[in-house]
């Protein structure tokens, strides 16, 4: 029986995977909607919004910022340009609000992250915006344990071939785990690696797409607290 690969790197998604995210751009999407309440109703806003976001992305990248301008934008053209001045002062204060929300770390993850510390090479890799994700990444308590963060514009098979060239010992011998399918999950396993999916309870709806049910490589665990002992079965000869 041939030898499997040794998994001596395991890369971590950020967002939604460490700590909670998503929940707040859904609450500032709500009071979002709230404030163009005499213009639609909020699903119709909600959609507008999602158009706007899909096509800035290969503008402004993710994170707060980015859904911060296609808020301003999608209220300008809700309103047909006469959106007032106080509707955009709220919006901007929306979106600094969530750049200091404090970070709620999620269950098992600080746990799992220091189980897992010495004996493998851990890599934090998120996109999004690099003060944002610096700031929640110190906030969190998390940032000794890592021996390497890369904060990427976006995700792909070459993303991860590139980072666990540098950090690791090549896809091949790494893992990525994360919430994301499309993000986490997918391009790890094109470039080679192993492809834990953690569900959250609230996805963006940009990041769905289906799970490869039929890679070998692929897993998916309930949460991060079960990530150990998955890492032992794949790495103990069975």
């Amino acid at each position: 029986m041939q030898d499997r690969p040794k998994l001596t790197t395991i890369g971590f998604d950020a967002d939604d995977t460490l700590w909670q995210n998503e929940q707040f751009f859904r609450m500032t999407e709500k009071r979002f909607a709230g404030l163009l309440s005499d213009h639609g109703e909020p699903e119709h806003i909600s959609a507008r919004l999602l158009e706007a976001e899909r096509r800035n992305l290969g503008v402004y990248g993710f994170g707060i910022k980015g859904f911060t301008l296609s808020m301003i934008e999608t209220a300008i053209e809700i309103t047909e340009g006469r959106v007032p001045a106080p509707v955009i002062a709220e919006i901007l204060a929306a979106g600094r609000e969530m750049l200091s929300h404090p970070i709620e770390p999620l269950p098992h993850a600080r746990e799992t992250v220091e189980r897992l510390a010495g004996a493998y090479r851990l890599v934090l890799i998120t996109k999004g915006d690099l003060f944002d994700q610096e700031r929640k990444l110190a906030q969190s308590g998390l940032g000794d344990l890592f021996d390497a963060v890369e904060i990427v514009s976006d995700k792909s098979a070459a993303t991860y071939t590139r980072i666990f060239g540098r950090h690791g010992d090549g896809p091949e011998k790494s893992m990525m785990v994360g919430n994301s399918l499309k993000s986490d999950v997918v391009p790890a396993i094109e470039a080679g690696s192993w492809g834990i999916h953690v569900p959250h309870e609230l996805t963006w709806v940009l990041e769905h797409v289906e799970p490869p049910s039929a890679a070998p490589r692929f897993r998916q665990i309930a949460d991060l607290g079960e990530l150990p002992a998955l890492v032992e079965s794949i790495t103990t000869p069975g």
